[in-house]
């Protein structure tokens, strides 16, 4: 009975309506994406679009920033945006939903402002290795399928950092740093905002 009360709870109508604002919004931010070619080669680009994941996750629970993340994802792929036949997205979401995962549900616990540090210092931690682990195994292999040999990828992380000697290399002075930066951009924009999206959020019914 609790569990079902919970499930009702999850798919009310204002928590769905909230969600599906959110995703559009991500996917929007999708489009607007920085390049950083001192830092990383071209195919790295630094967006933001999983902070209205975040914020959502935080204010209304753990799978509701995940499905945030997924369905940002989705829209992406579905409207033929995608330039990897939904292999990035994927990624994405792998990334992206392990950081907003990690940071909501540490703060579902501990709902003060150490909550959410300690969940964005966790989440940075857990989307880089999960960052590393999706491009090592996922990412990387599908550029070569496509054209983009490893060899070719290495030498485009070669010409920025000189250590960079083979796909592993890449994956810890390209990918690593990449997503650091990336997630860390992320919690700096969450600290001003996460309170006030969560009073706005959980005041609309």
């Amino acid at each position: 009975m609790q569990q079902t009360m919970k499930k009702t709870k999850f798919l009310s109508t204002s928590k769905l309506v909230k969600i599906s604002i959110l995703s559009a919004i991500g996917y929007i931010l999708m489009f607007i994406s920085i390049p950083l070619p001192m830092l990383f080669p071209d195919f790295l680009k630094i967006d933001i679009s999983d902070l209205t994941a975040l914020l959502g996750g935080v204010a209304l629970g753990p799978m509701a920033g995940v499905t945030i993340a997924l369905l940002k994802n989705l829209l992406q792929f579905v409207t033929g945006m995608s330039t990897t036949g939904g292999v990035g997205e994927f990624a994405n979401f792998l990334i992206g939903g392990s950081f907003v995962f990690t940071v909501s549900y540490i703060y579902s616990k501990k709902r003060e402002l150490s909550g959410v540090v300690i969940g964005l210092i966790s989440g940075m931690v857990i989307m880089t290795i999960v960052g590393c682990i999706s491009n090592y195994f996922i990412i990387l292999p599908f550029y070569e399928t496509i054209g983009w040999p490893i060899e070719t990828v290495v030498a485009m992380g070669a010409a920025i950092n000189p250590v960079i000697d083979s796909k592993m290399s890449f994956v810890i002075w390209m990918i690593a740093p990449f997503n650091i930066l990336k997630s860390g951009l992320i919690s700096l924009l969450t600290l001003p905002m996460y309170k006030k999206t969560e009073k706005v959020l959980n005041r609309v019914k």
